[in-house]
């Protein structure tokens, strides 16, 4: 499981990064959602690294 935590705003961020972003259900900042590991998550977390904090549950 991990854990994901939105700790910066994508205002001013491309399309892509903000459709991600809403993708994963994080709307507000410090907003948190928990998943289960994937490839096709990891590949969003990458993307979104920028903007967003990462823990294993």
């Amino acid at each position: 499981m991990v854990k994901v935590t939105l700790v910066k705003s994508a205002i001013g961020e491309i399309k892509s990064v903000k459709d991600t972003v809403a993708a994963l259900g994080l709307k507000k900042i410090r907003s948190t959602k928990t998943f289960e590991d994937s490839a096709t998550l990891q590949g969003q977390l990458k993307k979104v690294a920028h903007l967003v904090k990462v823990e294993t549950v």
